[in-house]
């Protein structure tokens, strides 16, 4: 019964569906719209956490298999020989002593003496140095009855200590310098007023310098220079410089202020050689303080110093001063590594005078100068430097300079009425001029390293010059060029070379003429011819302590004239030989 009620049940269900189908095939049209669309997920896998384990008698069970070496010995006579690592030959280090002496002689009595020694304390924290040098030459030239020797003597000490932040020293120097104003014309002046001239000078130097370096620290380094230089003819100068440093870290960048004072003072016993009457003593003082601040700029490969250079300027026997101020300006930029860095600049300065420079540069000068400081407005230049290849490098550089009180040299007037006790009134002397010059300039150079043992070098300058008197500049070359070449032939032969050129220059003499009322002065300019000097020397080591060696100067056997009548000695040969050894 239950199972017809069940039939009949569904049946009616299924008609039921059929009448509500068939009626809502008439309910019409709907718009639908999908709010989002559809987007099916993939679920994660169901992953098994464990292995089902197997119990089924038909899996076969693994068996344990145990393995054996059957060794069987073998007899063997081989024995194998030990190793050997394969030795380098080494090259004995170099000995190194702490003193050298070398002695020399040559023709027109001239000799050599060079003698140095130094000595280390505190493991080498302390150094102590003594040197002593002599030149003197005392043969005589066919072109003046005077006596034309010379000789340069210098003796000097030094102590240097370093330590972890500082290091510091000191030295000392002597020097005695003798030479003659042989420079005469002599056919102005009879036999009598020649051998009654007293043409010899001599200079004497004594000087003291320190410096100091440290480290990590503001206050950077310093120089400090007193200085005392006189001569026979009663003149004196006394000198002194000092120079701190100081260096501040800004951020990347660092500023360095160099400060400077400056001060040579002196008199000489005699008066301007121009005036016809002694007039007595002259005096001079000059005081300069500056200082130099700069900041310096290193980006990649660009470097740049930007600075200034203040300086007060007190002149002191004429109660006069002035500031200067210059530009203190260098770049540099590596255009190509190492092969080309251009490089420019333009600088400036107040450049201190003294007796002491001006008898380095003639010693055959007056002692009746007047001494005052050079303005060097500025020093344009620009350059290029490099090395063309690993063993060839060069240096191009044009500048262009203006300089105020520029000093030149020329001859002073013979003037007989003069009674100075040193006889350089007879036009045998120079007397110095301040002109005020500008000067463009090229310079070239080239050095060669053909290897370890063969170097060899040329340079070139040129020179223009125009000068505010529309004079010349006087004793101011236009051209001047050097070769030199150094060669180590063998481990005991050596040689080397130098050959230098200097081109016309033109110079000034004058009269007095005193038959005259009132006497007056008479000048005529003169062009000294440009000259070559060729000088050599090769030598021998016998070992590393006693060599041999021969230098020969004035190859070309050329008196030319250096200063106006002031002609230098031929051909100069000079042997001798040096040791080195422990002191």
């Amino acid at each position: 019964m239950k199972k017809r009620t069940y039939i009949f049940s569904l049946l009616f269900l299924s008609l039921c569906g059929v009448v509500i189908a068939q009626e809502e095939d008439n309910i019409g049209t709907e718009t639908v719209t999908v709010v989002k669309p559809y987007s099916p997920t993939v679920s994660d896998a169901f992953k098994i956490k464990s292995s089902p384990s197997l119990n089924d008698s038909i899996v076969l069970q693994k068996k344990k298999i145990n393995y054996s070496i059957f060794s069987v010995p073998v007899a063997s006579t081989f024995t194998p020989a030990k190793g050997k690592a394969s030795g380098v030959e080494k090259t004995p280090p170099p000995t190194l002593y702490n003193s050298y002496a070398s002695v020399g002689l040559g023709n027109y009595n001239n000799a050599l003496v060079d003698f140095y020694t130094s000595r280390e304390f505190n493991r080498g924290e302390d150094l102590l140095d003594f040197g002593l040098t002599h030149t003197s030459s005392r043969g005589d030239l066919d072109s003046t009855p005077l006596d034309t020797d010379f000789y340069n003597t210098k003796l000097n000490a030094s102590y240097a200590k370093k330590d972890r932040y500082m290091d510091w020293g000191a030295a000392i120097g002597l020097q005695h310098q003798l030479y003659n104003w042989y420079g005469i014309q002599s056919e102005l002046f009879s036999e009598d007023e020649i051998n009654a001239m007293d043409e010899t000078q001599n200079y004497f130097n004594a000087e003291a310098k320190a410096h100091f370096h440290m480290e990590d620290s503001y206050f950077k380094s310093g120089t400090v220079l007193l200085r005392r230089f006189w001569d026979a003819a009663e003149s004196a100068e006394n000198r002194a410089v000092i120079n701190p440093t100081f260096e501040l870290p800004i951020t990347e960048e660092l500023i360095t202020i160099a400060a400077k004072v400056d001060y040579v003072g002196g008199s000489f016993k005699n008066s301007d050689i121009n005036i016809f009457d002694n007039q007595g003593e002259m005096k001079y003082g000059h005081l300069q303080a500056g200082v130099n601040p700069s900041l310096l700029i290193l980006r990649d490969d660009l470097t740049i110093n930007l600075g200034a250079n203040i300086v007060y300027g007190l002149d002191i026997e004429n109660s006069e001063n002035n500031f200067y101020i210059y530009p203190a300006v260098t770049a540099s930029y590596r255009v190509m590594d190492e092969n080309v860095i251009a490089y420019g600049g333009i600088e400036g300065e107040l450049k201190q005078n003294s007796y002491h420079d001006f008898v380095d540069e003639n010693p055959y000068v007056s002692p009746t100068l007047h001494i005052r400081p050079t303005d060097q407005q500025y020093e344009g230049y620009l350059g290029l430097k490099g090395q063309l290849t690993s063993n060839v490098g060069y240096n191009l550089k044009g500048s262009y300079m203006a300089e105020n009180r520029k000093p030149l040299f020329y001859q002073n007037t013979v003037n007989t009425t003069r009674t100075d006790e040193k006889s350089y009134y007879y036009g045998n002397s120079f007397q110095v001029f301040y002109d005020d010059v500008k000067t463009l300039g090229v310079f070239g150079e080239i050095n060669v390293d053909v290897n370890r043992n063969f170097s060899l070098g040329v340079n070139a300058e040129f020179y223009d010059y125009d000068t505010e008197t529309d004079n010349p500049a006087w004793n101011l070359p236009s051209i001047k060029g050097s070769l030199f070449m150094d060669y180590q032939i063998t481990d005991q032969w050596y040689m080397g070379a130098n050959l230098f050129y200097v081109g016309e220059r033109d110079a000034l003499t004058s009269v007095a003429l005193t038959n005259n009322v009132p006497p007056t002065i008479s000048y005529a300019p003169i062009t000294l011819d440009g000259f070559f000097d060729a000088n050599a020397h090769v030598g021998y080591r016998f070992n590393e302590q006693l060599s041999i060696f021969v230098k020969a100067s004035n190859i070309a056997n050329n008196n030319y004239q250096r200063w106006a009548n002031f002609r230098v000695q031929g051909f100069q040969a000079l042997a001798g030989v040096s040791y080195k050894f422990d002191f």
